[in-house]
């Protein structure tokens, strides 16, 4: 009989009485898997992330411990199976780790590390957000933005969702400077940078964090729409742009050499993500290593997204992501996306101003860079307005602007607040 109690005590099913908000976490992980698999919501990585939260909730599996990466960095010394002392508790509970991280542990407990403690070192130490901006380098055409330079300041402008939304955290109360940056980056469209930066700047966040991200570019067409019509005339958005010039094989080359350069002397900070963008780039515009093209596009990218997406869904647990904290954070994102589309499109029409070759203002919603769903967008309210109408082209030269931008704004937060 005691045999038996012990093998009932140890089971799941038990130890959901300790902590009843698992239960709560299982049922959104479920909420998600819905949206991504009948909702088709950004579901290469919104799958994964959800399975990963499921996976971290179920009691007594021990794949992922938040004591191991608690104050920010991985706890090295505590990695190794070693008995975590009580000064080390003590010095966790002085930089602020929650009590209900400390509580998770006990003095003279060692740590049997888990499956996703492995995998997220590839998030905490940059690893897995790098080699995704190498395959999306490789599938990116900058052809447009050199044709055009002028979008490069669309894709500038949509950034400044990111810094609104900052200033909107700070004024809340409920955040950190790192905090609000972390939020805020989730105004560039780009998971792999919220990922990055949430990482480095506030890591305790980083579930609620991608979880809003990836759930708001799946709803870039559902967000933006209305905001492009409020901000923009019927004659506006029936602009036609003539077709852009074709870019030689020679600008495409030094295009990613040149970026590269540029940006990670500017922003030392987003030299990692740039340089990994670019290298993609010269795979696929050099001609040169069609193999690692595409490995950077299929093979890379797919094995990378699986790591990555179990394991942010892994620090999701119930007693980071029951906060009014994630409330916010799902409420400035929506916050993020409607003042990145606004300020590209707005920034499209003071352009016109001095343009004698008029924009068409549904471009600039591009400039937020979820590519190239932002960038279609545009082209289905250009066409609504004017059935000759064709932006796609066009809009994708802030689209992947955006890209640019975003992984700028980035590293401008992580050298601020890093």
């Amino acid at each position: 009989m005691e045999a038996i109690l012990k093998f009932i005590q140890d089971t799941g099913f038990y130890r959901i009485a300790d902590d009843p908000k698992v239960l709560i976490m299982m049922v959104i992980s479920c909420f998600l898997l819905y949206l991504a698999i009948v909702k088709k919501f950004e579901p290469l990585l919104l799958l994964p992330i959800a399975f990963g939260m499921l996976i971290t909730n179920l009691p007594g599996a021990g794949m992922y411990h938040e004591i191991l990466f608690a104050g920010g960095h991985v706890n090295w010394e505590i990695f190794g199976g070693n008995p975590i002392t009580a000064e080390f508790l003590a010095h966790l509970s002085e930089i602020g780790v929650s009590d209900a991280v400390l509580a998770t542990v006990q003095v003279g407990e060692s740590i049997s590390v888990g499956l996703l403690d492995v995998l997220y070192l590839g998030v905490k130490l940059g690893i897995y957000p790098c080699l995704i901006f190498m395959g999306v380098g490789a599938g990116t055409d900058f052809g447009p933005l050199i044709a055009n330079p002028k979008t490069l300041l669309l894709g500038a402008a949509a950034q400044i969702g990111i810094f609104m939304t900052y200033v909107g955290c700070q004024l809340s109360g409920l955040f950190s400077y790192a905090q609000s940056a972390s939020i805020g980056i989730i105004g560039g469209a780009d998971g792999p940078t919220a990922i990055f930066v949430t990482s480095r700047l506030a890591p305790e966040l980083l579930g609620p964090i991608a979880v809003a991200a990836y759930s708001y570019m799946a709803l870039v067409p559902v967000i933006q729409p209305p905001i492009m019509r409020a901000l923009t005339s019927e004659a506006e958005r029936k602009i036609v742009m003539r077709p852009l010039r074709e870019v030689s094989k020679r600008e495409k080359i030094l295009f990613p050499i040149v970026v590269t350069i540029f940006v990670a002397l500017l922003v030392p900070s987003a030299g990692p993500l740039i340089a990994c963008l670019m290298l993609g780039n010269l795979f696929k515009e050099s001609g040169v290593v069609e193999r690692l093209n595409k490995t950077a596009q299929n093979e890379l990218m797919n094995i990378v997204t699986i790591f990555l997406g179990i394991s942010v869904g892994a620090t999701a647990t119930a007693t980071t992501f029951l906060s009014l904290q994630t409330i916010m954070i799902m409420v400035m994102g929506v916050v993020a996306f409607g003042f990145g589309t606004a300020g590209g499109v707005l920034l499209a029409k003071f352009m016109n101003l001095f343009l004698k070759e008029k924009i068409n203002p549904l471009i600039g919603s591009a400039g937020v860079s979820a590519v190239p769903m932002a960038a279609r967008v545009s082209q289905v309210e250009g066409q609504k307005a004017n059935p000759a109408n064709f932006l796609l082209m066009h809009a994708m030269g802030p689209n992947v602007a955006g890209v640019i931008g975003s992984a700028i704004a980035a590293g401008v937060l992580m050298a601020l607040f890093g």
